[in-house]
């Protein structure tokens, strides 16, 4: 009863372990998973180009030119193969190494047409579905070997996809379910032997009655007629006994049996009780990867926002470094040019200084010799005037004297 439930078990972890609700995020696993997809869909495609190569004229039209001339020459190095090793099984053993040789070589070109073909098909995806729809072959001899190989694949993807912690939870599980399915096996066992034994015993005890019957009838066939009818009270007796063994005996049997069936019962609900915690506890894995997942395409799309900002950012302080780089070439050319704008300030100043200067000087000296001037016009004309009053008094004197 262990081995079914134990592969229950497993079923529904493969069903709770679907690749379709997992997302590999490693890289290494999301490598190995499409070798694996890749290698299937090879396997798959192989098994359909016997079936192709048998029907190419209905298939010729869905094909194409080139994957028909690839089939064409692909059926002819099968064909040659084939007569090959016909002739070389019917051939003599001189010519057993010259076959082998030419077994190699084309061996090898049916490989390389094996690879052009499968290299032909993988390129157009839904040329390879309707093929599949097409020229699938149910109970074909590779349909075996690739349910194998997929089941492989998820196995392997299940591998990669859990992690340390998951496998020893897992483990521990599995080894928990599997002691008590012993310890339920273990009663279960003890129950049968005690069943076993008491069956055992009961019958030991009717042959020990059926012996002592037995020596009771041999050392009463010796007494006389007149002991008939003691030995058929006897006989009775032992009858009574006998069957009052038998009702004792089925009663422990009945009892055994609902004692066996207590435990089936109990070991049934212990069994879907763990079921239910298992699958309880797998729906709360897969909730908390849901959640991991959300927050980790959360933080990408946070780290994203920030990169771009920070590019935003980076772009911005490389624009402004750039004119800040070209307000210092600038401002070292301003500094240069106002430097000597200040000196020939100052030289302009200088001279300007100096020509004031110059002029104050000058104009001190033009007013002075204004100044001197006036004052030698003010004194001549002061002497005019006087020279004209003193010819006039005189005038005036002589002509008074002559009167």
């Amino acid at each position: 009863m262990a081995a079914p439930e134990m592969a229950a078990i497993l079923l529904d972890a493969t069903k709770m372990l679907d690749p379709c609700l997992l997302k590999p995020d490693r890289i290494k696993a999301k490598r190995i998973v499409s070798v694996l997809d890749e290698t299937l869909a090879k396997l798959e495609m192989s098994s359909l180009i016997p079936r192709i190569i048998s029907s190419l004229d209905r298939f010729a039209e869905t094909l194409g030119p080139e994957i028909t001339d690839s089939l064409i020459e692909h059926r002819k190095l099968s064909n040659e193969m084939e007569h090959l090793l016909a002739s070389s099984k019917e051939g003599d053993m001189g010519r057993a190494e010259e076959q082998r040789g030419c077994l190699c070589l084309l061996e090898q070109r049916l490989k390389r047409s094996l690879r052009t073909v499968l290299r032909l098909l993988l390129a157009n995806p839904s040329l390879c579905q309707a093929l599949k729809y097409k020229a699938w072959v149910k109970e074909s001899p590779a349909e075996a070997f690739i349910k194998a190989f997929a089941e492989f694949r998820n196995f392997m993807l299940e591998r990669l996809l859990t992690s340390p912690m998951e496998k020893e939870e897992k483990m521990r599980f599995t080894q928990d379910v599997s002691l008590q399915v012993q310890k339920n096996t273990e009663a279960l066992t003890a129950l049968q032997a005690e069943l076993a034994a008491a069956i055992q015993t009961r019958e030991e005890e009717i042959h020990k009655k059926d012996n002592a019957i037995k020596d009771l009838k041999t050392s009463m066939q010796d007494l006389a007629k007149d002991r008939a009818a003691g030995i058929q009270q006897i006989e009775q007796e032992r009858e009574k006994r006998q069957e009052e063994a038998r009702r004792d005996s089925q009663a422990r049997c009945a009892g055994l049996q609902r004692d066996i069936q207590e435990l089936e019962a109990q070991l049934g609900a212990l069994v879907a009780e763990h079921r239910a915690s298992e699958l309880a506890l797998r729906k709360r894995k897969r909730r908390v990867e849901m959640e991991i997942v959300n927050w980790i395409q959360k933080y990408d799309t946070d780290m994203e926002e920030k990169q771009a900002e920070y590019d935003e950012v980076r772009a911005a302080y490389a624009e402004e470094k750039a004119q800040l780089a070209l307000l210092t070439e600038k401002r070292a050319v301003l500094l240069q040019e106002c430097s000597q704008i200040e000196e020939e300030r100052r030289t302009r100043q200088k001279k300007e200084e100096e020509a004031l200067k110059e002029l104050t000087t000058m104009t001190l000296a033009a007013t002075r010799i204004q100044a001197f001037w006036r004052g030698y016009l003010v004194r001549s004309l002061l002497k005019s005037k006087k020279k004209k009053k003193k010819k006039k008094v005189k005038g005036r004197k002589g002509k008074k004297t002559k009167k």
